[in-house]
């Protein structure tokens, strides 16, 4: 029978969902509604982020590592578990640092990613030796995304349930079975199991139904120990779910109550969602302090969807004026403060400036730091340490993701040399912060053949010294979106403005193709890449043999993927019809005066260099004549960034890049990682004394 709710209209749909606070259910949902209405409300309701445990990421990243497993075997692949660790280290490497959840026996991020690769590997490990509980004859569906208008118990539930499920399969007895992966510390009681785990299985069930339209026998719930039986029992234990017909009607009975109930709270907005006091799973200091957030805060200071907002701001609306009628704010404020003080290790919801959180944290682990002075940049603020008599400097470096942390954001950069700023030493901590202003292209910049490049944090000019002998090309890197087109854009304009004789633009991915012009000559397919880098190596060798000098730039924008693309080995050998000999003639030819016919053959005459061996050239013997180089690519590979590349670069600049080991390859130390994108820059130059982190000019 059609779901009442299944065919409605765009308009409809829109009236239905404005009538609730949330816009669909789970079991999870349901779970914390019937468990916890406060955590419910402050989760799904006001979307505020729950910090994450080390065994919470570790039990994802086995997921992960379990979903690629499972969906290479549906393929016919089998995946080994060094590539299972692989891919659960990468989950975890990409986890946001703000994300961790510091307990007492994990109080820094470090100590967290340590102990989640450690249960991680044991997930694993226990996985490949209890492999055979699985007992499955064929993959069916893997991470199947269901989002299904449902009926429970005999009635249609108005809004579409959101799930996804690890897995469907065929067993080898003929069952087809869901399976759901969970990650323990310990096994879960059996008895307690058979009692709640019917109301998990149950949505599983009418959801994989209602998306696949085929029968579903049983749901198991395969649960994987972190820690070692000491009786040598199995690390999988598999709780089976039968889904007959009476077991679907009574599980639907037991789904059915707490679903009607967090329906009815969810669709009347002035519903009192209480703490369960009793909870042992939610860390209740958070719960007063959302509490008393919701108290005095408005709808903005929450991660609320924009088409949520009106419901939820009226709702904030009548219980801040509620409040505030009958309690002075401050003792609200106060009150906050004190709930905050009780949830451990999160600096981000205390009443403190960036500064003090900084000196708070590595005051805890032992670091006694003073923060003498703050600089305002473009896009981060540069915090100055004064390190305490005693304290060892190296010690900083690796507590940067709890400094991270602290300050609520991404990651931080600690520069590698110490800052000399007023004619004292600093240790250098660079945070990002809201960008308050654009750094705009302006012809004011420009000193002769200096290149303007951006501004650093402390408001310096940054350049490239056309001039200089031992600066004479440079090398840009970055990924999709980090500024670094926008920085080969101001070069160029900088570079009309300063009088460059001749600009050549490389241009394999047609991106600057409005250049075309008298000065400018943009070329961009492969096979005119390589004629006019053959030409401009003729005319170089022309110049150096006259002694003529011209300011010619070339840009060559993705070179790492035109060398990829261009002629190598026998393709560069020219071949042509060569005589060889003459053909032998007979006796009549030969009274007859006639001349011997060539015998011809395909020979290579010439053999080219090579697109990588001509910009080397150019790179090497160009200088001296006024040519300047300026490669880019997003690609920063040993293969194509070698040592002796960057030997003919003297000046490189990387914006932001997806790993550490990505900015090592441009720069030869990690930091690029860490840049915010958008023209956040760092340059390694003979002009400057180690790295210096800059902000981009922007030019449409």
């Amino acid at each position: 029978m059609a779901h009442e709710y299944q065919n409605l209209s765009v308009s409809e749909y829109e009236l239905l969902f404005s009538n609730f606070l949330i816009d669909s259910w789970s079991f999870s949902k349901v779970s914390s509604f019937a468990r916890n209405e406060k955590a419910f409300e402050m989760s799904y309701i006001y979307r505020e982020p729950y910090k994450k445990s080390s065994s919470m990421v570790a039990g994802n990243a086995y997921h992960k590592a379990l979903e690629d497993y499972f969906k290479a075997k549906k393929n016919g692949v089998e995946l080994d578990i060094i590539k299972l660790q692989e891919i659960a280290f990468s989950y975890i490497d990409n986890i946001d640092v703000r994300d961790w959840k510091l307990q007492k026996t994990t109080p820094t991020i470090e100590q967290c990613i340590l102990k989640t690769i450690k249960s991680t590997t044991s997930l694993i490990e226990n996985f490949f030796k209890n492999i055979d509980v699985y007992d499955l004859k064929k993959i069916v569906h893997v991470e199947i995304y269901i989002d299904e208008f449902l009926t429970i118990n005999g009635v249609d539930i108005p809004l579409p349930c959101h799930m996804i499920v690890d897995l469907v399969a065929e067993t080898n007895d003929g069952k087809t079975v869901i399976i759901d992966h969970k990650s323990k510390a310990k096994f879960s009681d059996e008895k307690e199991l058979a009692f709640s785990i019917g109301k998990q299985a149950i949505t599983y069930y009418h959801g994989v139904q209602e998306k696949l339209k085929i029968n579903i026998d049983e749901v198991w719930f395969l649960e994987n120990k972190i820690s070692k039986n000491r009786d040598g029992s199995p690390q999988i234990n598999a709780f089976k779910v039968e889904m007959t017909k009476d077991n679907v009607k009574l599980y639907d009975a037991l789904l059915y109550e707490p679903l009607q109930r967090m329906m009815y709270a969810t669709s009347d907005p002035d519903y009192v969602y209480l703490i369960n006091e009793s909870d042992n799973f939610t860390d209740k200091a958070l719960l007063y302090e959302f509490w008393s957030k919701t108290q005095i805060s408005e709808v903005e200071d929450f991660n609320i969807p924009e088409h949520k907002k009106e419901i939820i701001s009226n709702r904030l609306k009548k219980i801040r004026d509620s409040s505030l009628a009958s309690i002075n704010p401050k003792i609200i404020k106060k009150f906050r403060e004190n709930a905050s003080e009780f949830i451990q290790y999160n600096l981000s919801n205390k009443d403190m400036t960036n500064s003090e959180k900084i000196e708070h944290i590595l005051r805890t682990l032992g670091i006694v730091v003073k923060v003498e002075h703050i600089i305002s940049g473009f896009s981060n603020d540069t915090f100055l340490l004064n390190m305490s008599a005693g304290t060892k400097i190296s010690q900083i470096y690796k507590y940067k993701l709890d400094i991270a942390n602290a300050l609520n954001v991404p990651s931080v950069r600690i520069n590698k040399d110490l800052k000399i700023y007023k004619s004292l030493s600093y240790v250098a901590i660079e945070a990002e912060k809201k960008r308050e202003d654009i750094l705009l292209f302006d012809a004011k910049y420009l000193q002769g053949e200096k290149i303007p490049i951006g501004l650093d944090n402390y408001r310096n000019l940054i350049y490239w010294d056309l001039e200089n002998q031992s600066t004479p090309h440079l090398l840009i890197g970055g990924a999709t979106g980090s500024g670094k087109s926008v920085s080969l854009i101001s070069t160029i304009e900088y570079a009309k403005l300063a009088g460059i004789d001749e600009i050549i633009i490389l241009d394999p991915k047609y991106e600057f193709l409005n250049y075309n012009s008298k000065s400018i000559n943009v070329f961009n397919e492969i096979e005119d890449i390589e004629k006019v880098m053959k030409r401009l190596v003729e005319v170089m060798n022309e110049m150096v043999k006259n002694g003529f000098k011209k300011r010619i730039m070339i840009v060559f924008d993705e070179f790492a993927d035109a060398l990829a693309q261009s002629k190598k080995g026998k393709d560069l050998d020219v071949k042509e019809m060569v005589q060889v000999g003459v053909y032998k003639q007979s006796a009549s030819e030969k009274l007859m005066g006639v001349l011997p016919s060539p015998k011809m053959n395909l020979q290579t005459t010439e053999t080219l260099k090579s697109l990588e061996e001509n910009l080397r050239i150019l790179l090497q013997k160009g200088r001296s004549v006024g040519f300047r180089i300026v490669s880019a690519t997003q690609r920063a590979s040993t293969k194509i960034i070698t040592g002796d590349a960057k030997v003919n670069f003297p000046v490189q600049i990387c914006f932001k890049v997806p790993k550490a080991i990505d900015s090592r390859v441009m720069l030869d130390e990690e930091g690029a990682e860490s840049l915010i994108g958008k023209g956040d820059g760092l340059i390694n130059s003979p002009e400057y004394s180690g790295l210096v982190r800059f902000q981009g000019f922007f030019k449409n």
